[in-house]
């Protein structure tokens, strides 16, 4: 294997969509690059700094814009025009979705983490057949796999003085009031880091929403396993590969690339006035075939919702406002029975004893 084929680890990938052959080469800055996995490749700087990164993308296979932006940053990285001085796991999450312009294969990717793929434990290497025992379709798994290079890549060093950082990139099936935003999994009454809410500001990502619980999102799997700074980040609308417009993603890919390079880089300083913030206030799952919403299928995030509107009906069980106004995220009437179909969100504060 060469440099150039690293180079396009992405197409590597997509041609080897089930499995690739671990290997390895020497980085033009003396660090080391290594190919764990189909879409699952390590950057170890010869002196790592400070901060250990995941960033993670393709989750679902259609949300090309991060991908496109994964690509171009392990691009530089290989050419040598990026010196990476962090530990670096850059995950290309569905290369099977990828490769079908699908969300996902057989089931949505993103709900399977912290265990809920179902799979047995799993061994240090994967051979060329892949470990079976006990799985039901592809995307769990995968979710059972990027759990084991995750927690390989965080336990290869101690916590203590190294940040963990995660930052799993989406784009949304619609459009979106606040074209880019990121949800905050759940901190079990811990505060917020305000460093990591500077940084996604400054990346263009100036809404947040505070998650109500646990999930089985990648995200809250790095942030509740392993202590990290964890965030799934939607950064605009789906569109098919080369459809993307670079500028769209250029705050964020200039900070992802200031990050990596640069130890000591910080961010603008956080600023609470420059971001808006939502919690989430009641969670809409579909439980039957008649399950349907009362608002148009293409409305977009954020839309909101006066008190007292009736949202959805599934058989006898409807939804409606509470005496606040709402707007909605994610809503998809379409999933698989027993998922999520919408978040309702309500407008909040962040005060400063909810912060470090």
């Amino acid at each position: 294997m060469n440099a150039s084929q690293l180079n396009d680890f992405l197409a590597l990938s997509r041609a080897n969509p089930q499995y690739l052959a671990p290997f390895s080469e020497t980085l033009p800055d003396g660090g080391h690059i290594y190919v764990w996995d189909t879409g699952v490749i390590c950057i170890e700087p010869s002196t790592p700094a400070n901060k250990d990164v995941v960033l993670s993308c393709g989750i679902h296979g259609n949300e090309t814009a991060p991908i496109e932006l994964c690509a171009r940053l392990l691009s530089e990285i290989v050419s040598g025009r990026l010196s990476c001085q962090q530990r670096l796991l850059l995950i290309f999450g569905n290369p099977t979705a990828m490769n079908l312009g699908v969300r996902e294969v057989e089931e949505n990717l993103n709900r399977l983490f912290s265990g809920a793929h179902g799979l047995g434990t799993y061994g240090e290497e994967k051979t060329k057949e892949g470990n079976k025992a006990g799985s039901q379709n592809l995307e769990r798994e995968r979710a059972a796999w990027l759990e084991h290079y995750v927690s390989r890549f965080y336990q290869t060093r101690a916590q203590d003085n190294v940040e963990r950082l995660h930052y799993d990139l989406h784009t949304a099936i619609r459009p979106s009031k606040y074209q880019q935003f990121a949800i905050y999994p759940f901190t079990h009454g811990r505060p917020y880091h305000k460093g990591q809410l500077a940084f996604l500001c400054d990346s263009g990502v100036d809404t947040i929403l505070l998650a109500h619980g646990p999930t089985t999102t990648f995200s809250y799997f790095s942030a509740h396993q392993f202590g990290a700074h964890a965030f799934t980040v939607e950064l605009g609308k789906v569109h098919p590969f080369g459809d993307n417009e670079a500028s769209q993603v250029a705050a964020l890919e200039h900070n992802l690339t200031q990050l990596l390079q640069t130890p000591d880089w910080q961010p603008m300083p956080f600023d609470i006035a420059r971001i808006r913030v939502f919690n989430v206030c009641q969670e809409i799952i579909k439980k039957s075939e008649q399950f349907c919403f009362h608002f148009s299928d293409d409305v977009a995030n954020f839309s909101s919702f006066s008190p007292g509107t009736l949202l959805a009906e599934d058989n006898k069980q409807q939804w409606t406002v509470g005496n606040k106004e709402q707007a909605v995220i994610f809503p998809n009437a379409n999933v698989a029975l027993q998922q999520r179909a919408a978040l309702m969100v309500e407008r909040t504060e962040l005060k400063e004893n909810m912060l470090y």
